[in-house]
């Protein structure tokens, strides 16, 4: 087994939690799950949640997005409910499903999206239909660090409420107490470095003092250049790693190869 020793001066483990756009796995989950379920399941929600004022809440900002967007090429409109007359909402839904698909497409993240697909994810995890499946190696890694006094944060594109629902409706169980804190691209963009320096100021640390566990070479960097220690999650299934980054980044692919100092 690889084993990466951790530096004495690293006291915070910050995690990436999960690729945005692809059911492929990441440093955690063996399937990205939240934004798949959004593509595969908008439909049927809208359909059944249609006559809540929740839903309609959420239609209504989507409706105004799509309003403000309506100059961008390929923008989906979404017609006024008085169009479709109010016992057939077929055509609306179909609109909305076209414009949140559109959206996710270009990696937006507009608040009527986020709004829309934090609701989904409420409802799904709430009545069981989607559980977090963590790598085996995870979950006792964490305790790990956990006990030998590290603190353990979460940076991910997915909204903090999501990070907070797949934590908590996991195959594990409740596993949120596992965790410190976490981080979403309100405190910036992951491939910004910048991102790190205000993770740093926010949790009360230098940043040479975080340890970035993510499978994404420009994440890496842009962490590395704010100070952070790095290293690249290799799971099964993850995008390849050309050459060079094979040979510049620290590799591993299972957390329990973490070596940290407090346990020579």
């Amino acid at each position: 087994m690889v084993v990466l020793s951790v530096p004495a001066e690293v006291s915070v483990i910050l995690l990436d939690i999960e690729a945005q756009h692809s059911p492929d796995p990441s440093t955690l989950l063996q399937k990205d799950i939240l934004f798949p379920y959004i593509k595969e399941n908008v439909k049927e929600y809208l359909q059944i949640h249609w006559e809540e004022e929740e839903c309609q809440q959420d239609v209504s900002l989507l409706r105004k997005q799509a309003e403000e967007d309506s100059h961008l090429i390929g923008a989906v409109p979404i017609p006024a409910a008085s169009e479709n007359g109010a016992d057939d909402p077929q055509q609306t839904i179909q609109a909305v499903v076209d414009n949140v698909c559109w959206q996710m497409s270009l990696d937006r993240k507009t608040t009527a999206l986020k709004q829309l697909q934090g609701h989904m994810w409420r409802a799904a995890f709430t009545a069981g239909r989607v559980k977090a499946e963590f790598f085996e190696d995870v979950v006792p890694a964490v305790k790990k660090w956990r006990e030998a006094g590290m603190k353990v944060y979460v940076y991910s594109s997915g909204s903090v409420e999501a990070q907070k629902l797949l934590f908590g409706y996991s195959t594990e169980g409740d596993i949120l107490e596992l965790i410190d804190g976490h981080f979403d691209t309100k405190i910036g963009h992951k491939v910004e470095s910048e991102s790190y320096r205000k993770i740093a100021d926010s949790i009360g640390c230098s940043t040479s003092n975080i340890l970035f566990l993510t499978d994404i070479t420009p994440e890496a960097s842009a962490a590395e250049k704010a100070d952070v220690h790095v290293a690249v999650v290799v799971r099964p299934g993850n995008a390849g790693l050309t050459d060079d980054e094979k040979t510049y980044y620290s590799l591993i692919t299972s957390f329990s190869e973490l070596h940290l100092p407090s346990s020579c």
